[in-house]
């Protein structure tokens, strides 16, 4: 619901002839059969069984209101975030599982693809069987088993945001930086297609850019700070190969410090971010300033745990019915407020690519 929102919305172009935008033109045979469009229909069949009990409700508001009701977090869910988080600090103090943790949240987020039919991303994804017996997902049964504790005691609160959630809790609890965590993710059961997970071993620098760059829009610097996160490598790791530190549950820059050191590389991942002279210079920046490594790597967590995902505090509830008594004028600055958010999206994704060509 949330997608075909934004789907409908962000077709809008001021300068055009059909100027698009949040009109209900989604519902179209021609535009539900293009690519990016891929499974919208079934969202478009739930809103057409609300649609027959309204009379005056257009498409165009329905498809918006839809994003409104699905997203919206309330009170309760708010107090069961927090529950979760309290949750998660005394399970990860007790079971020593933060490196776990925060694997599982970067596994789920970096399935993100957004030029594929199934997006991917951090939608929980990664607890089906299909997914979880991958060879890139080895070892994360036991991460998955202790956030289980965690949602048995939670009613609303999505296995998305449950998994960000730990990989951010994971982090604060070893010294690292605390990371502003927004709740809403919606959870889906699609197996994102196999491959996208970085492989340390295989492929160096054009490997890191294809995945963290092209596909996912984070920087150079975004990447080499996420890779400080290796500092929380657990000696029971399934892969002991890399550039592993002497305290592995204590979130610091001692894998810059370990990775300047070294001369000899056993993953391809390590060798690129020393070699490369754009990632290198985050690496010897990193290793001599461990609060600018901290501070850069709240921002790039918080981008990788965002991925594919818009905050839902951004409009109030309205019942679907109470859109017939909302007066036309209304109508009209509700219409510009929602057209104004696709713009600015639209106008930052095209900046984002500007900058990456």
């Amino acid at each position: 619901m949330l997608r075909l929102a934004w789907q409908d919305a962000c077709t809008y172009d001021p300068e055009s002839k059909i100027k698009g935008g949040p009109n209900g033109s989604i519902k179209s045979d021609q535009e539900l059969g293009r690519q990016e469009n891929g499974g919208l229909s079934k969202a478009v069949k739930l809103c057409e069984e609300v649609k027959a009990k309204l009379k005056k409700v257009s498409y165009a508001d329905l498809y918006q209101q839809t994003r409104m009701e699905k997203s919206r977090i309330d009170e309760e869910y708010l107090k069961e975030i927090e529950k979760a988080r309290r949750e998660l600090r005394a399970l990860i103090y007790k079971e020593k599982c933060a490196p776990h943790m925060l694997r599982l949240a970067w596994q789920d987020a970096c399935s993100y693809d957004p030029e594929s039919k199934i997006r991917g991303g951090p939608n929980g994804c990664i607890r089906s069987e299909q997914v979880l017996k991958r060879q890139e997902n080895k070892g994360l049964d036991k991460a998955l088993q202790l956030c289980e504790q965690v949602k048995a005691k939670l009613k609303k609160v999505s296995y998305a945001d449950l998994y960000q959630l730990a990989g951010v809790v994971a982090v604060e609890v070893t010294g690292g930086p605390s990371i502003r965590f927004v709740p809403g993710r919606e959870d889906s059961d699609e197996p994102p297609q196999e491959g996208r997970i970085p492989n340390p071993h295989e492929r160096g620098v054009s490997h890191l850019r294809d995945i963290f760059t092209t596909r996912m829009g984070l920087t150079d610097q975004d990447i080499v700070a996420l890779f400080g996160g290796q500092v929380l490598a657990s000696k029971d790791h399934n892969d002991k190969k890399g550039i592993w530190t002497s305290n592995p549950l204590k979130f610091d820059n001692s894998y810059f410090v370990e990775l300047l050191k070294n001369d000899k590389f056993t993953l391809n991942m390590d060798k690129a971010l020393v070699e490369d002279r754009k990632f290198r210079k985050y690496v010897e920046k990193y290793a001599k300033d461990k609060d600018a490594f901290l501070k850069d790597y709240e921002v790039a967590h918080k981008k990788l745990s965002e991925l594919g995902f818009s905050s839902p505090f951004m409009f109030p509830k309205v019942p679907p019915e109470k859109l017939e008594q909302i007066k036309p004028k209304a109508k009209r600055v509700l219409g510009i407020l929602m057209v104004s958010v696709a713009i600015l999206g639209y106008l930052r994704k095209r900046k984002s690519n500007q900058l990456k060509t």
